[in-house]
């Protein structure tokens, strides 16, 4: 089968023949529809994290179960399936506590080596699953099994990207009917953390990006004002359409500490700042001791914006089908595997929202 490998640190991605990875006593091979392009898999492919190369990125994907191992329960053969960048067992301590975004089978299942290069070599798969193929083996616990006429394209993207960004507004920070919320970084998370906080009623939602494409695409989500950081300094633009105080909830979706805090000063007093995006896996974040004592923020990290993807995935698939999510506006750019390097360019260039593989 068809697979692109992250050989080296910043250089293209290689497309390789490779076998069908051997499916385990509870692994899955599912036959990929389609695959979305997630910021994760460039810091992946760039050396910002902490996965060694070569591996195969992609992590947000749905497809057809074409085999199963003899231990497996949770997917038959013939399944249509939305691959999770993270596994949820559903009986460990962590998913029966309504944490699943913790489960404890996150080091085992990312950390397997599922295919074998020409040399010999294996390689592993990014969140364990490697989507940027013609086929993957997963474990069953990075799989749901899913019924919807949503089309291929527009279902992989909740994997991840919607998910995370949706979750955050609606789980994570909780966003309240008629508050204010500023998201810096509109990108495939940050229109659906816009999304997820026009679904739940928010007032002023302001989405805060240096690319005139995205902030456009931003108000037509959901968004009531767009803010160009270029133009002045971004939290007085947010002051400033929120009464002088500050957001009730901020989002930063970038994965920069810089903005971290831009989104911690954005904030009013007691308000919520929520940490989305990304970032490189030896950047540290410094903040005022005395200011963030006394402001009585709350300063939230967000896991796959803290869905719990058995429960929440049938929940976002009813969004979207009731028309309440738009995921048709998310998909910017539609490519095929041969043209993975393209799409790799327009997610380095910050172009567009959602490049998919189909």
């Amino acid at each position: 089968m068809k697979v692109a490998i992250a050989e080296e640190v910043g250089k293209p991605l290689v497309l390789a023949d490779l076998p069908v990875p051997e499916v385990g006593p509870r692994d899955v091979l599912v036959r990929i529809a389609a695959s979305g392009l997630c910021h994760t898999d460039l810091h992946v492919i760039n050396g910002s994290s902490a996965l060694p190369l070569p591996i195969v990125p992609g992590h947000e994907a749905c497809g057809i179960v074409e085999e199963v191992g003899r231990e497996v329960r949770r997917v038959v053969v013939g399944d249509r399936v939305l691959a999770s960048v993270a596994p949820a067992c559903g009986s460990c301590w962590w998913c029966v506590n309504g944490m699943s975004n913790q489960c404890e089978l996150n080091p085992l299942v990312k950390a397997a080596q599922r295919f074998r290069l020409p040399d010999g070599r294996s390689v592993g798969a990014v969140c364990g699953c490697g989507t940027f193929a013609e086929a993957m083996v997963v474990h069953e616990a990075s799989l749901v099994p899913v019924q919807t006429g949503l089309s291929d394209e527009h279902l992989a993207l909740l994997g991840c990207g919607v998910t995370t960004g949706l979750g955050a507004a609606l789980i994570t920070a909780g966003v309240t009917p008629g508050s204010s919320v500023a998201v810096i970084g509109c990108g495939g998370v940050g229109q659906s953390v816009i999304q997820g906080a026009r679904i739940a009623g928010a007032a002023v939602i302001v989405a805060i990006d240096p690319v005139a494409e995205r902030r456009d695409s931003g108000l037509k989500v959901g968004a009531t004002h767009a803010v160009d950081p270029a133009d002045a300094d971004p939290i007085e633009q947010v002051r400033a359409l929120t009464s002088g105080r500050g957001a009730d909830f901020t989002f930063e979706v970038v994965g920069r500490t810089e903005l971290m805090v831009q989104a911690f000063d954005m904030a009013r007093q007691q308000g919520t700042v929520t940490l989305v995006g990304m970032p490189g896996v030896r950047d540290q974040l410094t903040l005022p001791a005395i200011r963030a004592v006394f402001s009585g923020k709350k300063l939230v990290g967000s896991v796959v914006g803290g869905a719990q993807i058995l429960r929440d995935f049938p929940r976002f698939i009813a969004l979207a089908e009731s028309g309440r999510l738009d995921l048709g506006s998310m998909v910017s750019r539609r490519i095929s595997l041969d043209d993975i390097n393209l799409g790799i360019d327009l997610l380095t260039r910050a172009e567009g929202v959602r490049t998919v593989v189909v």
